[in-house]
């Protein structure tokens, strides 16, 4: 059975989807209230490259719409031991409620999982197969790293999906996430010296094992101090490297912009060095603007440059091209603090066939902080573009 745009609205009545976000590991954690909406049955096993795996299916016998919802989680720290996505429970709960079957997995590794955990989630997808049998239609979605994993299969594996859903992730350059996280901590280093130890381009192994402690007891003193007697320093901060900002806003939030832009520093930069074969920010011609004074901010910057591998291998493997035939979703909060929303334009300018595309801009503050009526409609947009493709007609062209 079918789920038209109005039936998917109609669940969105019932149901409250809350993405919250640990200042720890900024794990992405849904909670679905919905007291009266069946539970999933659902399966875990282990792919054969090791990652962990979860098949649910409706629980009403004959109720599967032969769709499948393929869900690739988010950002994982190194550190953290392989695990089904917290938020997957709730997830399946939903999607399986609307008559769909559902499937993730851990991915075989953490950290930047990007190119394994595309083929983790294509070997789900034959996981599913065997199990259940082949379904209808494929729809691969996710937020953040996931969304730049769902893109990026949407380009790569037409044959394998019908269509994507992709939020708040770095799909439209990612070479230019990477230099906004570390354009960030340079500058923070500038205005705040002495408060994080190493460098943009060398996290000690102390400092994260210690982070919590370390941003509760020695930056966020500093920092809170500051609002009260320099807010200038802090608006010069988020002014300078573009973090979503507003003078006058809740310090919470302020706060926590600047939390989670600092620990994205720290549990990404030695992983993807080792991931990339070689460190990718670099800064050395970039000229800095927004602060009191540019040319002390510009001479006093510490610069880095970048390894010619690392860059080579973002250009080879983790940018996307827009050149998809299957469609594609998106959906981005416009202050994204953590994948910024100047994505969004990036990847527009790449698509070789938007009549296969939809966007959604929701006008709000934080990453992935979407309500349950916009995450419905963006996926009901997805199944509409899939069940009813608008592909541009390519006429023969008549040589006279």
């Amino acid at each position: 059975m079918k789920h038209s745009l109005k039936t998917l609205l109609a669940v969105g009545t019932f149901l409250f989807l809350a993405i919250s976000f640990s200042l720890s590991g900024l794990r992405q954690t849904v909670r679905a209230q919905t007291p009266d909406q069946p539970e999933a049955v659902c399966n875990d096993g282990v792919q054969t490259s090791g990652a962990l795996y979860r098949i649910c299916m409706p629980n009403s016998i004959g109720s599967w719409n032969g769709g499948l919802v393929v869900y690739a989680h988010g950002y994982v720290a190194e550190g953290d031991p392989l695990a089904i996505p917290a938020e997957s429970t709730a997830l399946a709960n939903l999607v399986t409620f609307l008559g769909y079957g559902f499937a993730t997995t851990s991915y075989r590794v953490n950290g930047l999982a990007v190119l394994p955990a595309m083929e983790d989630l294509t070997d789900l997808v034959a996981i599913f197969e065997a199990e259940q049998g082949t379904p209808e239609r494929v729809y691969l979605s996710g937020p953040s790293e996931g969304g730049l994993i769902a893109t990026l299969s949407a380009e790569k594996y037409p044959d394998i999906y019908d269509g994507a859903l992709a939020v708040c992730g770095p799909y439209g350059d990612f070479q230019a996430q990477v230099n906004y996280l570390g354009d960030f901590r340079v500058v923070f280093d500038y205005f705040f010296p002495g408060l994080m130890p190493g460098s943009a381009v060398d996290i000690p192994p102390s400092l994260i094992a210690d982070w919590d402690n370390h941003f509760a007891t020695v930056i966020e003193p500093v920092l809170s101090e500051t609002l009260t007697l320099t807010p200038t320093l802090i608006t010069q901060l988020m002014t300078v490297t573009g973090a979503p900002f507003t003078p006058g806003e809740p310090a919470a939030q302020t706060l926590g912009t600047i939390e989670h832009l600092l620990w994205y520093n720290v549990f990404t930069v030695n992983n993807a060095t080792d991931v990339l074969g070689g460190q990718p920010f670099d800064n050395v011609t970039r000229t800095y603007a927004g602060s009191d004074d540019d040319p002390a901010l510009n001479a006093g910057v510490a610069r880095f440059t970048a390894d010619p591998a690392a860059q080579t291998e973002i250009a080879a493997h983790y940018q996307t091209t827009g050149h998809f035939t299957i469609p594609v979703v998106t959906m981005h909060t416009t202050q994204d603090d953590i994948v910024p929303y100047f994505h969004v334009p990036l990847y527009q300018e790449k698509i070789l066939y938007p009549s296969i595309y939809t966007h959604f801009p929701v006008e709000r503050y934080g990453h992935c902080t979407f309500t349950d009526e916009e995450t419905l409609i963006a996926f009901a947009a997805l199944v509409e573009l899939v069940d009813n493709p608008n592909f541009p007609v390519f006429l023969p062209v008549v040589v006279r």
